[in-house]
C-alpha cells in the first residue's frame, strides 16, 4: 500500500492545531487523553509506563490499517 505523504502531513498539522497551547506551541507526542481513550476502546495496550511505544491490539491494528487506507492511500 502506498500512502500520500501530503495527506499525512496535512493531518499531522491539523492535529497540532487541535492540541496547540500557549499560542502555537504543540507537543511532539500524542495527547495523553487521546491515548487513554484508544486504550479504553481496546485498540492499544496501556499507554502508561516508561515505554515510548504501545502495541495495537488485533482490532486496533485492523481499524488502523482501514483508516490509513481510507485517508492516506494513493489513488492509482
Amino acid at each position: 500500500m502506498k500512502y500520500d505523504n501530503q495527506k499525512i502531513s496535512e493531518v499531522v498539522l491539523a492535529l497540532f492545531g487541535v492540541f496547540e497551547f500557549e499560542n502555537g506551541r504543540a507537543w511532539k507526542r500524542i495527547e495523553f487523553s487521546v491515548m487513554d481513550e484508544l486504550f479504553k476502546k481496546g485498540y492499544i495496550s496501556d499507554p502508561k509506563g516508561k515505554s515510548e511505544s504501545v502495541y495495537l491490539t488485533e482490532e486496533g491494528l485492523q481499524l488502523a490499517k482501514e483508516l490509513a487506507k481510507k485517508h492516506f492511500s494513493v489513488q492509482d
